[in-house]
């Protein structure tokens, strides 16, 4: 009976405390839940794809001899990407420096200093430092060419070849990931979201949906190793949209209410273009692409169509493009400028 009391008083205080919850209280405390959300799971992934890591043995291991568990990891690494997508416009203004080192691209690390061991944990640090080992053997040609240019002789792609690497890599570079991962949670669970870094990080997030387009060009894209870039893309739209749903009680309570139907509809038409491209990559960028100058026949390809869509979405300066709705709902709430 005393339990039974003790769920029931509990339920009511849990009603109250919403129904006096403000729609500004609502939004942050709705959206710091779902960032924590997929932080776990972030979490879970990474230590997952740890466990899934081959024992050590004298020829460390390779694609051939360790398929099922590199399709394991290979599982993880995906769920893992995912959950930082959705998350990543707070993650990145909260936890730059983390940021950078479980998501920093490959050149990104390369362009300040060499890499002199891809498995231990040092220097090039990350998913996408794993996604390069575990995708190894399938890396296109194109990403192959553009890192053979790139500075400080980036080292070939390749799994471990003895048990001193085999160990580093799951005790090295997978266990730095967890760390970082840990620690980005355990900082996450007393911090006071705010509306700037939970609103706007979204819209900075929707702006770097071009640049992840644009980067295919040069094969720099984000998740070039597993070809996941448009997956990673799909997480990060989702993410926003999960966001954006939280704040539209209080969006609603403006005057500017009718930005709530808007939104809403440019999330669908970029959500519905997505899903219309099969797969998890990007488009193929056609033959003599000019990103500057593209011709009718570029424009008419699926890239083409799928960049000039963003392109669009993201300018500021176009009245109904998503980012200049977004931003007219930031100041429709008086939700600050985000601090730099």
């Amino acid at each position: 009976m005393k339990t039974r009391l003790k769920t029931a008083l509990a339920t009511i205080s849990l009603f109250a405390l919403a129904a006096c919850a403000s729609p500004q209280q609502m939004a942050t405390q709705s959206t710091k839940d779902t960032i924590a959300t997929e932080l776990a799971t972030l979490t879970a992934a990474a230590r997952a794809l740890q466990a899934a890591a081959p024992a050590p043995d004298a020829d460390g291991w390779s694609h051939a001899s360790d398929a099922a568990a590199i399709a394991r990891m290979q599982a993880e690494w995906r769920r893992m990407r995912v959950a930082y997508e959705r998350v990543e416009g707070a993650i990145a203004v909260l936890f730059p420096e983390t940021d950078v080192a479980i998501d920093e691209r490959y050149d990104g690390f390369v362009s300040e200093r060499a890499d002199s061991d891809l498995f231990d944990g040092q220097g090039v640090t990350g998913m996408h430092a794993i996604e390069r080992i575990l995708w190894s053997n399938a890396i296109p040609a194109r990403v192959q060419t553009f890192e053979m240019g790139l500075p400080n002789m980036p080292q070939a792609a390749r799994t471990p070849s003895t048990m001193a690497e085999a160990a580093a890599f799951r005790d090295g570079l997978v266990a730095r990931l967890v760390r970082d991962c840990e620690e980005m949670e355990r900082q996450f669970r007393p911090l006071a979201l705010d509306n700037a870094t939970a609103f706007r990080g979204v819209i900075g997030s929707l702006e770097e949906q071009v640049e992840k387009v644009d980067k295919a060009a040069t094969s720099e894209e984000e998740s070039r190793y597993a070809q996941h870039t448009l997956a990673d893309m799909r997480a990060n739209l989702e993410g926003g949209q999960r966001t954006f749903d939280a704040f539209r009680p209080w969006l609603e309570s403006t005057s500017e209410r009718a930005l709530s139907t808007q939104i809403q509809a440019r999330f669908a038409a970029i959500s519905a273009a997505y899903a219309a491209l099969p797969g998890e990559a990007i488009p193929a960028v056609p033959e003599g692409y000019n990103p500057e100058a593209p011709s009718a026949e570029h424009l008419a390809t699926a890239y083409g169509q799928l960049r000039a869509l963003l392109k669009a979405e993201a300018d500021p300066m176009r009245a109904e493009s998503l980012v200049s709705l977004m931003n007219r709902a930031a100041m429709a709430m008086q939700i600050p400028e985000l601090r730099r």
